[in-house]
This record gives structure tokens, C-alpha cells and sequence, in this order.
């Protein structure tokens, strides 16, 4: 399965729901989210910066994009961010047998 890092912020509505109830699980709701999808999360965590949560998710792109159709349609979540964990290298020997065919526009 694909890994996806996802980030997001919380919106006030999303703050407030923090303020009402400090004790929220936010790893448990994003599992539980990602499950009823078919994916899983396999890390979630909080963020000092300009994204407010992560969440490492296994699944398909649709999974990942589905979970954050749901939590950004929820007013609690925005700025959602879905990134794929990709391997640079394998990339990168592609990227060397495809090199020799190219032509730079001009030429």
C-alpha cells in the first residue's frame, strides 16, 4: 500500500472544539475516519508551524482524499495538504533511462 502524509490546519471551529474538550483524541478520530475507508493511520501527530496536524496514512490516494473530503466539510479543517511518500531513488533511475530521449525545446 501507498504511504500518504497529510497536514492540515484547524479552523476556529475546529480551536474551539480543542477549548471545549482538551481531552480530544485527534488520533483515534483520524483512525477511526481512515478505517471506515479501508486505510490506516500509522501516525498521527501535533504541529507547531503553519500546519497544525499530521497524519501518515497507508491506502490509496482515494482513501487519503476521501478522509480529508470529510474533515475539510466538517467547518473543523483547513489547508488540507496530501503528499506522497515516494522513493527518491527509484525516481531518480527512471529518470536516467528517460534522460538520453529528451530534446530541449530549440533543439
Amino acid at each position: 500500500m501507498a504511504k500518504f502524509i497529510t497536514l492540515g490546519c484547524y479552523t476556529a471551529k475546529g480551536l474551539g472544539g480543542f477549548v471545549n474538550n482538551p481531552g480530544t483524541d485527534r488520533k483515534a478520530a483520524t483512525s477511526a475516519l481512515a478505517a471506515a475507508g479501508g486505510a490506516k493511520v500509522t501516525r498521527y501527530a501535533g504541529l507547531r508551524g503553519k500546519y497544525d496536524f499530521m497524519a501518515e496514512i497507508e491506502g490509496t490516494f482515494e482513501q487519503a482524499a476521501a478522509a480529508a473530503m470529510v474533515a475539510v466539510s466538517s467547518g473543523a479543517v483547513s489547508d488540507f495538504t496530501i503528499l506522497e511518500d515516494v522513493n527518491l531513488n527509484e525516481i531518480a533511475k527512471t529518470a536516467q533511462k528517460m534522460a538520453s530521449t529528451y530534446k530541449e525545446p530549440g533543439k
